[in-house]
């Protein structure tokens, strides 16, 4: 027989779920984990960036991982050629 508790100081705007006991444990066990996880907060500069980044970003002003690293490779080759004359 399943048993549910509902505590009397709930509060009536208070959103309740109910869940297999494994997966809450599960949940604690994976907060318990990240709780040790350093946060911090992002200073008004940074903040006005990572604004400027998803801006860029909606507009399509970005490059793929693949063609930042073939550029940058290119870069490499093209320095080493100058060196090695």
């Amino acid at each position: 027989m399943t048993v549910i508790t509902i505590l009397k100081e709930t509060d009536k705007n208070q959103e309740l779920i109910a869940v297999p006991r494994k997966a809450f444990e599960e949940f604690l066990a994976w907060q318990e984990k990240i709780g040790g996880a350093r946060t911090f907060k992002l200073t008004k500069s940074e903040l006005k960036s990572l604004e400027r980044g998803r801006k860029s970003f909606k507009e399509g002003k970005y490059i793929t991982w693949e063609a930042l690293k073939n550029e940058l490779a290119n870069r490499r080759r093209s320095k080493g050629a100058k060196r090695n004359r």
